[in-house]
């Protein structure tokens, strides 16, 4: 079995590398920056056995010839996107790039080469839905997506769609909640976690918006639920893959100082962040009876973890 992941140097596409290599998988990843591991092109290269290349997936050419080079692929997971609702904003002319003509590069090549795919869109597309958020809602109801993310992730989705009913290709979309752990090197637009965490490791100020209610998933829990798709493979299912508990912003707040002994002072606290979901209630049943998922680490574990590994990576 063969298995390429797209923006494999990501926090998420990282650590599934890392499990499906561990499980005796052979595991190809691009992304957009050099790598030691990466494959040549066209000069020498002193690996045997590279496992990466460098490839833009909104490039169709730097795409294509990662299947010249290590294809065919069984299982393609289409990690690749421009992430977050601001960085959607403060960059949108290269996230609708990415994300929308990327993804219908991974899709035409699949339409050739017949793999499966595992395709990762948002919570986001939920946008100002109200209630609990079931995979079927987007087909029930009319659904306001809140920001340019959100509609990119939605638009993939149904090219996803168009390409099943055109060609027959076999896909699966995973709508990940707030996914947060080890790996996530800290930028402005990270989760709410880590900028937190970071913040409170750094003895930076913070903004908490009140009025706003999320799922916390840790990261290992996550990585291992998507690894399971292989072997439960189902053609045109859709998953959310989220936390079990409901917290607030204020209550995720909270649980940094507690984990950092950040002073409680840091905090600036606000009213509800425009264009933002107020409850992201998630109903993840389909991926527990399907895919094994389970939320192994509670808020407070996920968070003191995640604390010790920023406190290494940047040495404090």
């Amino acid at each position: 079995m063969r298995v390429l992941i797209t923006g494999v140097l990501g926090t998420i596409g990282s650590a599934l590398t890392t499990l499906l290599r561990n499980q005796g998988i052979t595991t190809v990843g691009c992304d957009l920056s050099h790598s030691a591991d990466e494959t040549a092109f066209s000069i020498p290269s002193h690996l045997v056995q590279p496992r990466y290349a460098r490839a833009d997936v909104a490039e169709f050419r730097q795409l294509e010839r990662v299947w010249d080079r290590f294809g065919p692929f069984d299982y393609v997971y289409h990690c690749a996107a421009e992430f977050g609702r601001w960085n959607g904003e403060d960059f949108y002319e290269t996230l609708w790039k990415t994300n929308a003509i990327g993804t219908k590069n991974v899709i035409r090549l699949q339409e050739r080469y017949h793999f499966r795919l595992i395709h990762f869109s948002s919570s986001e597309v939920y946008g100002d839905w109200p209630h609990t958020m079931v995979e079927s809602t987007m087909d029930e109801y009319a659904v306001h997506q809140l920001n340019d993310y959100a509609m990119t992730k939605w638009v993939n989705e149904l090219q996803i769609r168009n390409s099943r009913a055109q060609y027959d290709t076999q896909s699966v979309i995973v709508r990940l909640f707030n996914t947060y752990g080890p790996g996530e090197r800290y930028s402005p637009y990270r989760s709410v976690n880590c900028r937190f965490l970071y913040s409170a490791l750094h003895s930076l100020p913070w903004i908490v918006y009140r009025g706003h209610r999320r799922t916390s998933t840790y990261l290992a829990d996550t990585v291992r639920t998507l690894a399971n798709i292989i072997d439960n493979f189902r053609d045109g299912e859709t998953y959310n893959i989220g936390g079990s508990t409901l917290h607030t912003i204020e209550e995720l707040s909270d649980t940094v100082l507690r984990v950092t002994g950040a002073p409680g002072s840091l905090v600036e606290y606000r009213q509800s962040e425009v264009l933002t979901t107020r409850t992201k209630l998630v109903d993840v049943s389909k991926a527990q009876r399907d895919l094994d998922h389970q939320n192994t680490y509670s808020l407070e574990e996920g968070m003191a973890l995640t604390a010790e590994w920023l406190r290494q990576i940047y040495q404090l």
